[in-house]
């Protein structure tokens, strides 16, 4: 009896697995589907004001840890100040309107997949910004991607750059290769001291199976026309030539990205931090690719005490099976994560 339970136990795990795997190949599938759809979506702008959320964090924590008379004390001060400085904004013209600054996330991903996002929020942002007065404060993290990903991304960045409004980029992690080519266009950049910075460099890795293929005597034909149609192929010979002619593309990209960085971080050593390295917050003050070392949370902290913050963030309306679909892709993607992170060479403490 007991060993028949136990089988049925065993079977019951196995069907188990097999509807979760299943399930899991419907929802990645659907969610392919929906990345694809989102440009043809509806959406919508969300919009936080930051110094409300900075002073509830304080008020909890005073709550706290003052004593109920201090307490008392404060938030009656604080009271008679709230009244003075409504009579104060009544008298106020356009003119005497305060700062605003507009906070923007972007994550990034190798497709640059967070630059549809990206798109919405600026262009919101470009219809109510006062170039004189306001400034555009953009969170940016991304190890970098595809080239025309990355630079579709910063060419919405140079959006703002034409209008001529105040563009400040923090890097709290990384902001390399394709992100470090969004972070060059600001007006100012801002990292951690221990974040990622350059890798100003070009990279393809590209596997081959044509000795495998041929020794199991399996042809596999490419057929092209044009000279360089097809430079590198992973199932058919590469020869040198078009091994060549690959490595003159890369150079030429890389020349092209040198020459994006110099435009708008003129007083680099271009050819000094073009080598495809990184270094550390700390280092990249000394060579220029960065301004000033503070994090993200500490520089908006400081702004919120003379300006008005804003987080600006474009949602895609989703269904329920869409949102499904994106938490178990998400998942994948931290199991992919987890995986290479282990056979990396990245630096540990």
């Amino acid at each position: 009896m007991l060993d028949l339970l136990l089988q049925y136990g065993l079977f019951l795990a196995k069907i188990v697995t097999v509807v979760i795997a299943l399930l899991f190949i419907i929802l990645t599938i659907a969610n392919v589907g929906d990345r694809r759809r989102h440009h043809d979506e509806d959406g919508e702008i969300e919009v936080m004001r930051l110094n409300e959320r900075f002073e509830h964090f304080a008020n909890t924590l005073r709550m706290t840890v003052l004593d109920k008379s201090t307490l008392k004390a404060y938030f009656k001060n604080e009271k008679e100040k709230s009244k003075q400085a409504a009579k104060e904004d009544a008298k106020k013209t356009v003119d005497d309107i305060k700062k605003r600054v507009y906070v923007i996330n972007f994550n990034g991903d190798i497709r640059a997949s967070a630059t549809e996002n990206l798109r919405q929020e600026i262009t919101a942002i470009l219809s109510i910004v006062d170039k004189d007065k306001d400034e555009v404060v953009v969170n940016l993290e991304s190890p970098g991607g595809m080239v025309h990903g990355y630079g579709l991304a910063s060419s919405q960045l140079a959006r703002l750059r034409e209008h001529h409004i105040p563009l400040t980029i923090c890097v709290d992690k990384v902001a390399a290769s394709g992100g470090y080519m969004m972070a060059c266009l600001a007006d100012k950049i801002i990292a951690a001291p221990f974040a990622i910075i350059g890798s100003i460099g070009v990279v393809a890795q590209i596997p081959n199976f044509h000795r495998l293929l041929e020794k199991w005597d399996i042809d596999f034909e490419v057929l092209t026309a044009g000279e360089y149609k097809r430079t590198m192929t992973v199932m058919g010979e590469n020869t040198e030539a078009g091994r060549q002619k690959f490595i003159a593309e890369l150079e030429d990209t890389h020349t092209l990205f040198k020459e994006f960085v110099k435009e708008y971080r003129p007083n680099l050593d271009i050819q000094q931090v073009a080598t495809g390295e990184h270094w550390y917050g700390k280092r990249a003050v000394d060579l220029g690719l960065v301004d000033t070392l503070m994090t993200s949370d500490e520089y908006l902290l400081t702004a919120s005490k003379t300006a008005d913050i804003f987080a600006v963030r474009f949602v895609h309306k989703q269904n329920f099976m869409q949102k499904m679909g994106v938490a178990a892709t998400l998942s994948a993607d931290n199991l992919l994560v987890k995986w290479w992170d282990r056979l990396s060479q990245t630096p540990r403490f």
